[in-house]
């Protein structure tokens, strides 16, 4: 038995060699490369020379820095927060009312296109001056609205594309945690006169709750990783306005050559996602269910 157990385990290994491999060579060894360079002054034009802290110090007293994860934040809080609703909405409706599969693919068809294409189709739609949005509100006498172009509606209209690509899959994942909720829960629930609205917020979200909690981490983390939609509409514009923390890694790597520095501003990140997903799962108490 023990021998035919080390086998297994051999053949298990085996297996599982590949995805280690990939695991070390592309997440494990540059994260702890990036660590490393964090503590230097790096330029790609000459080898890494060991400055200590002084990148910590830097970013802690960095203006575009404060402002870029003040920026940050309003997009994921805009972005998760009608995200969720929109997506939370769709999964009860395709649970109570339909389950058909031509349903599902349609809300998943925003996903399926790339994030760049959608953000070059919206950011046409929504021109100030050749956009179709802004003629449909000329024909009800609005003025032009300078959706990518206004320092308050920019951060906004880059959260709610991003929700429209993303709802549908939100809504799948929330729409495959209802199917695990056994049906003679809502059958007790009616038995004892509960309406809909009672039966959603007594039954339905305590028992969705690991899934939603699971859903709310992935999401949270992908919403602050904003890059794409940005860099091809904006480019952290107008006036910092939407200069997101991962397009500010971005310049300052691959457009000023201070790699030392961007280094240190992703391991920033890298902690604060790390922080906001151990609150959100202690919070939301991710690892038990209410139907143990």
């Amino acid at each position: 038995m023990t021998a035919r157990r080390f086998g297994d385990s051999r053949v298990a290994a085996l297996f599982l060699l590949p995805a280690t491999a990939g695991f070390v060579v592309f997440y494990a060894w540059p994260a702890l490369r990036t660590f490393y360079l964090s503590f230097t002054d790096y330029s790609l034009l000459a080898p890494p020379n060991w400055i200590g802290g002084a990148n910590y110090r830097k970013a802690l007293h960095d203006p575009v820095f404060r402002n870029a994860l003040w920026v940050t934040l309003e997009y994921v809080v805009i972005n998760i927060g009608v995200q969720t609703v929109v997506a939370l909405l769709l999964a009860v409706l395709m649970h109570r009312v339909t389950r058909s599969t031509l349903v599902r693919g349609v809300l998943l068809l925003p996903y399926l296109v790339s994030n760049v294409v959608v953000a070059l189709v919206w950011y046409t739609m929504l021109d100030a001056q050749l956009g179709i949005v802004n003629t449909m509100l000329g024909w009800v006498g609005i003025d032009p609205v300078a959706f990518f172009g206004d320092t308050t509606t920019a951060i906004p209209t880059i959260a709610l594309v991003n929700v429209w690509r993303h709802m549908g899959y939100t809504a799948l994942l929330l729409f495959a945690g209802l199917q695990a909720i056994p049906r003679n829960v809502y059958e007790a629930a009616a038995i004892d006169g509960a309406g809909e609205w009672k039966t959603f917020w007594r039954v339905t979200m305590p028992l969705l709750r690991p899934v939603l909690a699971l859903v709310l981490v992935l999401t949270v983390i992908g919403s602050f990783q904003i890059f794409d939609t940005v860099a091809v509409t904006t480019k952290g514009g107008p006036i910092n306005a939407t200069r997101v923390i991962y397009y500010y890694i971005y310049q300052k790597a691959f457009e000023q050559y201070d790699f030392g520095y961007a280094a240190t501003l992703a391991v920033f990140l890298f902690v604060i996602l790390a922080v906001v997903a151990l609150v959100q799962i202690r919070l939301l108490r991710a690892g038990k269910s209410d139907l143990d």
